[in-house]
């Protein structure tokens, strides 16, 4: 009977150990296929963010360099005052499974606020813009005031929404709702890296030129006059910025979950092993308890 009670032991721990090795094979195939799926679009994403990029900063340095030869400019985009209310835009994802990506940037965002903005976020001052659901998630369950809720962007994320958001912005500056706007989210640099990031966005920023020493610089002709460019540019130059900003983040995303999902495969492999070494052992253990089973019976056999 104690013979019969172990094997049986035996079995149902075998059971469950296939069970359990079957289960996390079933993880390992989804978690590769995640892998593959950001694999693929992360390379368009990739490239999204690399053609972005140029322009970008070609507008900032046209501009900078227009700034420094134009000084009597009036722009409210430019405006620089006292901050007593501020605007903060926190770009996160619209999915999990991407290891630390969004609680980064959420906690540098909180980190902003805490050390910069305390009063004004208890007064009420300090208004969010989340792109991303996990940002909405977090902030609204939590004693911010949130401004603008963008979940789902990143489905069919378009230019219109950066336009749009940096015009809701633009006009809230110009109208003195707020004095100051800053973005907080994850540039990306490689597949296994992002930089974190926090700049800011208004009043618009200016870029220092660099020239080569002894380097002649060359004057330009402007038509109709460097005023208007500034004021045609200014505009570009945000919406070249939010966007960026937002390709950024995507791409930085993609990495991280396809580094995520890589690493989860390669635990779910060292998990099987480990799991087939147990189920191998806890089966020998039943075969030598089967063998005793055999050998004690016989003997009693023989001895009655």
């Amino acid at each position: 009977m104690v013979f019969y009670a172990l094997l049986e032991n035996y079995m149902a721990t075998l059971r469950d150990i296939k069970r359990r090795i079957v289960g996390v094979k079933n993880t390992q195939q989804i978690t590769k296929a995640m892998k593959m799926v950001s694999a693929a679009r992360l390379r368009r994403a990739q490239e999204n963010i690399i053609n972005a990029r140029p322009y970008s900063r070609k507008i900032a340095e046209v501009l900078s360099n227009l700034l420094s030869i134009e000084k009597n400019l009036v722009n409210p985009l430019f405006e620089k005052r006292e901050v007593k209310k501020v605007a903060i835009v926190i770009v996160t994802s619209d999915r999990g499974l991407c290891g630390a990506f969004n609680m980064n940037v959420i906690r540098e965002a909180e980190l902003t606020i805490k050390s910069n903005f305390a009063e004004m976020n208890e007064a009420g001052n300090v208004l969010l813009y989340c792109a991303g659901k996990k940002g909405v998630d977090y902030f609204s369950k939590r004693n911010y005031k949130i401004e603008g809720s963008y979940p789902g962007i990143f489905s069919n994320l378009d230019f219109s929404f950066a336009s749009k958001l940096v015009a809701d912005l633009k006009e809230k500056f110009i109208n003195k709702e707020v004095d100051e706007v800053l973005i907080v989210y994850n540039a990306f640099k490689s597949v296994v890296q992002q930089e974190l990031k926090v700049t800011k966005f208004l009043p618009v920023q200016t870029i220092e030129q660099k020239y080569e020493p002894n380097s002649k610089q060359i004057e330009y002709i402007y038509e109709p006059d460097k005023a208007t460019i500034i004021n045609s540019l200014v505009p570009r130059h945000l919406n070249a910025q939010m966007w960026t900003s937002l390709l950024d983040s995507y791409a930085a995303e993609l990495g991280a979950r396809m580094t995520a999902m890589d690493m989860a495969t390669e635990n779910a492999k060292d998990l099987i092993r480990s799991l087939q070494i147990k189920y191998n052992k806890e089966r020998q253990a039943a075969i030598t308890t089967e063998i005793l089973e055999i050998v004690s019976g016989a003997n009693a056999l023989k001895n009655a």
